[in-house]
């Protein structure tokens, strides 16, 4: 944990942190949407994973004693009273303004239990006892509870507002003993043993809500996409709850992991909205642009986007007499040499996104090299605006994407070697950028970036959906049974 920072160092860390960006950690460019699909599926694993967690449940000895005809006061104890089967018939959770609110009924539940009594009788100078096992079988049962959900600095808080559990009929079968007693064990204990399965499950919801809020509160506020960058998942304002969905708004911006300095860039909010064209979908995940030009910024300032090539399929191409007919006076020159080309980036791609399609826009700077002894020698420089379109899918929990050529322009920036014709260079560069560039990044974008999923949960038939400035996945959640929320 973090130690606490003495007041006049947070006052001056806080002066040094640029308003805007400030203002941009405070804000949403991710939303997350559940729909009654998805909470539904989230209240059956709950309820799946407590009961797998709380049996079998032991609860306290009850002691009675009960007045008999002829008999007198007969003492009776119940012990290792455990609940070892809990099955819930039917349920259902729903979300309103103060919360969430989830309702098991018709659920019944199986205990064990030993029994035992003594008595003393006047007819008989001396202690009569007997002893023996009893199956419990409680039916009827009902247990609700309603969930608050709000965001504390950043994370989920879950409190318990409500929660209560009422047992309806309960049915004992003794084993041994003497059947007479049989009733008068009913009517001695059916109340109590009625109230100690409700309390008993009513403290066990409230100690697993208490876990629940701390796994929660423990949940990561970044998410590693690679060595070097991060997602900020950072919770933004308070869910917002409707009669049939729970939304939750993030930052969703990357990050750096390594604390280099990287300079603010303003990304405009668009309060992206889900809209799933399939209402069956459990779960809702839209991206505003922002999200995606953030990446593209961090990993520019971060100078990744910087490459030498030395290797293309046509080596021929990185040797001057590949541009004898070309560029003559390039031959002419450095005759033979081998040469490499110095691609950077002048600024970040943009990105654009709008209802059929992903735009990109990348500025570079094209640096040509020539490999003269142990000297390189850059004899020119072209600078190339690139435009092309992009897909994204999904594999796995990961959004992964791919980028196709459609255009690109380009014009002389300096040269070292007299004038250039560019008309005669461009089809060279198209095959560069074609052969070259674009398998390079399509490489890293197949990779892709994870999506703000809790780990254990894996997105099923996923349908990715494009409008204004967003990209919306809409799918279905499965949860791995290997793992345990317990």
């Amino acid at each position: 944990m973090a130690q606490t920072l003495p007041l006049f160092l947070l006052i001056t860390c806080l002066l040094l942190i640029p308003s805007s960006q400030i203002e941009q950690e405070q804000e949403a460019f991710t939303t997350i949407v559940i729909s009654q699909q998805g909470l539904d599926f989230l209240k059956d694993l709950l309820i799946t994973q407590a009961i797998s967690s709380i049996i079998p449940l032991k609860l306290p000895n009850i002691t009675k004693t009960a007045k008999f005809p002829f008999l007198g006061n007969v003492h009776m104890l119940l012990s290792n009273i455990t609940i070892y089967q809990l099955q819930v018939l039917d349920s259902y959770v729903k979300p309103g303004d103060t919360g969430i609110a989830i309702v098991a009924s018709g659920t019944t539940c199986n205990l064990s239990m030993d029994w035992s009594y003594e008595y003393n009788t006047w007819l008989f100078p001396v202690e009569i006892s007997d002893k023996g096992r009893a199956s419990v079988q409680v039916e009827g049962m009902e247990v609700g509870l309603t969930l608050g959900l709000k965001n504390q600095e950043g994370t989920l808080k879950l409190s318990l507002m409500d929660c209560g559990c009422y047992v309806k009929d309960i049915s004992i079968k003794l084993d041994g003993g003497a059947s007479w007693l049989y009733q008068g064990m009913i009517d001695a204990f059916e109340e109590q043993i009625g109230s100690a399965v409700e309390n008993a499950i009513t403290k066990n919801l409230g100690e697993g809500i208490l876990k629940l809020d701390l796994f929660l509160q423990s949940l990561p506020k970044e998410i590693p996409v690679d060595d070097d960058a991060s997602i900020n998942v950072t919770f933004v304002d308070n869910p917002s709850l409707s009669n049939s969905s729970v939304g939750f708004d993030i930052n969703g911006l990357f990050t750096a992991r390594k604390k280099i300095p990287i300079p603010m860039y303003y990304y405009e909010n668009t309060l992206p909205s889900v809209l799933c064209t399939e209402p069956t979908k459990m779960l809702g995940i839209s991206l505003d642009e922002a999200v995606f030009n953030s990446a593209s910024a961090l990993y520019y300032d971060a100078k990744f986007m910087q490459w030498i090539v030395d290797k293309i399929p046509d080596q021929s191409l990185l040797n001057t007499a590949g541009w004898r007919f070309i560029v003559p006076q390039l031959y002419k020159k450095y005759p033979n040499d081998d040469m490499n080309m110095n691609l950077s980036l002048s600024s970040p791609p943009i990105l654009r996104i709008s209802e059929h399609n992903l735009d990109a826009t990348v500025y570079a700077d094209l640096i040509i090299d020539v490999l003269e002894a142990d000297q390189v020698i850059p004899v020119a420089c072209i600078s190339l605006v690139i435009r092309g379109s992009g897909s994204v899918g999904i594999a796995g929990n990961n959004l992964v994407g791919s980028v196709k050529l459609n255009d690109f322009s380009m014009s002389l920036k300096w040269s070292n070697i007299g004038n250039l014709r560019m008309y005669l260079i461009q089809p060279l560069m198209w095959t560069l950028i074609q052969t070259v560039f674009v398998p390079h990044a399509n490489a890293h974008l197949a990779k892709g970036f994870p999506l703000p999923i809790i780990h254990g949960f894996t997105v099923q038939n996923a349908e990715i959906i494009f409008s204004r400035s967003k990209i919306t996945v809409c799918g279905d959640v499965a949860f791995r049974e290997s793992l345990s929320i317990k």
